[in-house]
């Protein structure tokens, strides 16, 4: 008798796994290679999504400036990447696309960096007049930087040759001396310091405003979350949680040592040695965006012929899933107390 109950119970336990299994529901994230999305990695391997029946598929992207399509097509659900001129035309068209959260702000741990070569002979941001500048897509948000550091210094971008081409290509491209500089992000700014292809020039944390930047964000599908609007809150509720890990463990908590070892792990980074190193980007513990930051590069898109309207914040972002989760979420409280590191509070 003892033995039949015994087997009741393993057989209940094993019926229960499987159809937690399949009630989870796909949610497939386009991502750009950055140290920040082992964020979602994170959350996945702890279980934080699986809570509310979720399973996370990530795919990644060159840019999350060609992604706005698929996103709105409902190919992806979501895409986390830079804030582009395409999203502020996908909302003149009225396509289900619209920003949640923060995922990169300042420091940032971008550089446009110059070819090593030009150390030296380029001191100033007004002497790259003529020259061949990269950044990772046309109408990025790493053009946004590249303009407004342009602008620092009475230049625009009709003043240079901007190049397209991925972050992975850079090394080659300096390399090549197909380009002169490049607007580059972690962990692309360190592998390319460490290997002596370029050096750093400008920092656009010390340049650019509105501070601090907000130039990465994660974006929904309208239409996918209006009809899993709780799985959508449990998304990023469950995404906060691990967000918050990523800010203890880039105030050094104790909970770095593992995300090094999942990033490496993952292929978002295969030497740890720089990320030891090198600071990481900060994002927002409660996921917030700087609105100041947002609605001056949406205005630089426009102005800059690259998108064609503007639109009121409470049109462009969404802050109803961060606003849900906060409220069920304690307070943020940095396990480090003696980091001096700025962001990620």
């Amino acid at each position: 008798m003892r033995l039949r109950r015994t087997l009741f119970a393993s057989f209940a336990i094993v019926a229960t796994a499987l159809a937690a299994n399949a009630q989870e529901v796909t949610v497939k994230v386009g991502t750009v290679r950055s140290i920040s999305t082992a964020t979602i990695l994170w959350g996945v391997e702890k279980g934080y999504f699986k809570e509310h029946g979720i399973k996370v598929v990530t795919e990644n992207l060159d840019t999350a400036a060609n992604s706005i399509a698929l996103l709105a097509q409902n190919q992806l659900q979501l895409v986390e990447g830079g804030i582009s001129a395409g999203y502020f035309n996908a909302l003149e068209k009225n396509l289900p696309v619209t920003m949640v959260l923060d995922r990169v702000s300042s420091p940032l741990g971008h550089n446009l960096m110059l070819r090593p070569d030009l150390k030296g002979q380029i001191t100033r941001l007004r002497q790259l007049k003529g020259k061949t500048i990269a950044t990772n897509g046309q109408g990025a948000v790493s053009t946004y930087e590249v303009g407004k550091l342009l602008e620092s210094d009475g230049l625009t971008l009709d003043d240079v040759e901007i190049k397209v081409i991925p972050f992975t290509q850079y090394a080659v491209a300096f390399n090549n001396r197909a380009i002169d500089a490049a607007i580059t992000i972690p962990p692309f700014t360190a592998q390319l310091l460490d290997g002596g292809h370029a050096v750093n020039f400008k920092d656009p944390d010390d340049v650019v405003k509105p501070y601090p930047l907000t130039i990465a964000v994660s974006m929904i599908n309208t239409d996918f979350a209006s009809a899993n609007q709780d799985l959508m809150r449990n998304y990023y509720l469950a995404y906060l949680r691990a967000i918050r890990d990523y800010c203890q463990a880039y105030h050094g908590g104790s909970v770095r040592a593992a995300f090094i070892e999942l990033a490496i792990r993952s292929g978002t980074e295969t030497r740890p040695e720089l990320l030891h190193k090198y600071p990481w980007p900060a994002r927002s513990p409660n996921g917030e965006i700087n609105i100041a930051s947002m609605l001056d590069m949406q205005a630089w898109f426009h102005r800059s012929k690259m998108s064609n309207a503007e639109f009121p914040a409470d049109r462009v972002v969404d802050k109803s899933y961060v606003d849900y989760a906060l409220r069920k979420l304690h307070p943020f409280v940095l396990e480090n107390k003696e980091s001096t590191l700025a962001g990620c509070r």
